[in-house]
């Protein structure tokens, strides 16, 4: 027993150290090796399903399409029996509910249907399935400091990341297996006037299995829970 003992000290000594070996950028770098092995993501060009489902409440499919080098982005959501639309082209809008584009303001209204809200869900599918390479865009700060935790059992090489004041103020850590490097898990939390965070507040999400799109592995299943009391909130499953 004492030799077992001794090999999980050696171990997480060695992990820990390592952890204080590599910086930031470097493990930022070794997980988008993994992630996007042959540099494809800055000419990404594909479509893509997602399942989201939530408790006590129906599932919506959507069908999402990233052009990057054609500045294309759209999305068809499907939820019972309403379908709404986004496309944004060269940064011009346009948007239909179940194939009318010639909405009155009451329809835009009643459906939340706004260019506001097409560039949301453009910058968060594109920011969560061009994870960790968008992690290089203008405005990221990415700590040079790499911390060793466990979450839910496993040791994880841990990234801090927070955003210039034009960007955001969300204090976002990610999380990479050690020996692969692979992005399992991103956890983010709100800040207060001052700039300090709130424990109590943002989500952690999941990540679990791959889907190989455009030369990019992608996480398949995402699952989100709450920060403040691990609620369970919803899953995203991709699929071609």
């Amino acid at each position: 027993m004492k030799y077992i003992t001794l090999a999980i000290v050696v171990f997480l000594s060695g992990l820990d150290s390592y952890a204080q070996e590599i910086s930031g950028p470097e493990l930022l770098s070794k997980s988008i090796a993994f992630h996007d092995p042959n540099g494809q993501w800055e000419s990404f060009s594909g479509r893509f399903e997602v399942l989201m489902e939530m408790p006590d409440s129906p599932q919506r499919i959507s069908t999402i399409t990233i052009d990057l080098p054609s500045e294309y982005f759209k999305v068809i959501a499907k939820r019972d029996s309403v379908t709404t639309e986004y496309t944004i082209d060269k940064g011009n809008c346009s948007m239909s509910l179940n194939g009318n584009s010639n909405l009155t303001k009451a329809e835009l209204f009643e459906h939340n249907l706004s260019c506001e809200r097409a560039n949301l869900y453009k910058n968060y599918y594109t920011y969560l399935y061009g994870l960790p390479m968008k992690l290089n865009d203008p405005g990221t700060q990415i700590s040079n400091n790499v911390e060793r935790k466990t979450f839910k059992g496993k040791e994880y090489l841990v990234l801090k990341v927070t955003y210039a004041e034009t960007v955001g103020s969300d204090i976002w850590y990610f999380y990479f297996d050690p020996e692969t490097y692979a992005m399992e898990i991103y956890q983010f939390f709100k800040t207060d006037e001052k700039g300090q965070m709130k424990p109590k507040s943002g989500e952690f999400i999941l990540l679990s299995e791959y889907e190989t799109i455009e030369g990019i592995k992608m996480p398949k299943v995402r699952a989100w829970y709450y920060n403040k009391d691990d609620s369970y909130l919803a899953t995203d499953i991709l699929r071609q």
